[in-house]
């Protein structure tokens, strides 16, 4: 996704919070003191390890790997910072060689000056994930723990009591909020048809779980997206009804209403419509799936549409979620236009 290639076996695990086993501050810790030197003190190699470890962060460090993993001392950081190696962009978060980040550089950044454990989150994660088509900026970061000190500049920070390993991902090296969990804490700031355009997206690129989406809602049911989101999945949900048994159930129910019976599967102007009233030449067809499929059976409804248009045939359409879910208006609906038509001879 990035220009850049994903991080290499060695890279620092910053997806874990502090004491975990891919925590750096266990994982890559060295025995004894850190080395009290300057830039290299007799080991010329890690200047070369340090330029690597920039190379496979976008240009950045934190100060716990510049410690724990490359075995800086205090001083040796501020001679590598007076020296114009490193430029301070965050508390405890450096630039290697110059200040010129990429927004992947920005957006780790602001995850490394959060703390260990942090992901990329919300907007910005959405970015990342390329199922956003927004900025990143500014960046947003979640932590499962509460921090006492403010939010780096242009960083907001959010915090989530429950995480679990299946809400984090690395993308591009950058420690992230997984797919599912993205989709959840976005619900919660999109507005109609731009979560429905976040979940298209998500479609489009291989990303859309719905078994995922479904367990981190169910870990989650006091999220504020939650609701939201599993609102907009209805129309990736499949049918719980056949076609038959879908057309047998809306019949009893306008029938129930009081509707004069239709008759089903009705051949008109050769086609055959679902549901019809040949007497007001109103007819409605069932759609149990949301989607037509196919480009031939998108041309095929074109083609039925302008041969009833011709005809003066009303044709209305419903699918099975919009009956499940508003059955009484629907019929409603359905009643106002049908009364609305001129009765005609058969």
């Amino acid at each position: 996704m990035g220009d850049k290639p994903p991080p290499t076996p060695g890279a620092v695990d910053l997806s874990k919070p502090a004491g975990s086993a891919g925590d750096p501050g266990e994982a890559m810790r060295y025995s004894g003191r850190p080395h009290s030197g300057g830039v290299d003190s007799g080991r010329p190699q890690r200047g070369r390890r340090l330029a690597e470890l920039a190379w496979r962060q976008h240009g950045v460090v934190s100060i716990r790997q510049l410690q724990l993993l490359l075995r800086y001392s205090r001083a040796g950081v501020r001679y590598l910072v007076d020296s114009g190696r490193l430029h301070r962009i965050h508390h405890g978060v450096y630039a290697v060689g110059h200040t010129d980040l990429s927004q992947r550089g920005e957006c780790l950044a602001a995850v490394l000056a959060v703390g260990p454990g942090a992901l990329l989150s919300y907007y910005s994660a959405g970015w990342l994930w390329g199922i956003w088509r927004g900025s990143p900026n500014p960046f947003e970061v979640t932590l499962a723990v509460p921090r006492h000190h403010p939010a780096p500049l242009g960083t907001v920070r959010h915090r989530a009591r429950n995480l679990i390993d299946d809400d984090r991902a690395i993308v591009d090296g950058i420690p992230v909020t997984a797919v599912a969990r993205t989709q959840l804490d976005l619900a919660w700031k999109l507005r109609g048809d731009r979560l429905i355009r976040l979940l298209a997206r998500s479609e489009e690129l291989g990303l859309l779980d719905l078994d995922a989406i479904h367990a981190v809602i169910e870990r989650n049911r006091g999220h504020h997206g939650a609701r939201r989101l599993r609102h907009a999945l209805a129309i990736y949900e499949p049918p719980i009804w056949t076609r038959s048994e879908f057309e047998r159930h809306f019949v009893e129910r306008l029938v129930a209403a009081g509707l004069p019976r239709p008759v089903t599967g009705w051949n008109e102007v050769g086609h055959e419509i679902d549901v019809y009233w040949p007497d007001r030449r109103f007819g409605i067809e069932l759609d149990a799936y949301e989607t037509h499929g196919t480009r031939q059976a998108f041309e095929d409804d074109h083609e039925r549409d302008l041969a009833f248009a011709l005809s003066e045939v009303k044709i209305h359409r419903v699918s099975e979620r919009q009956f499940r879910r508003q059955a009484t208006k629907i019929v409603a609906d359905v009643a106002t236009l049908l009364f609305r038509r001129t009765v005609r001879p058969i």
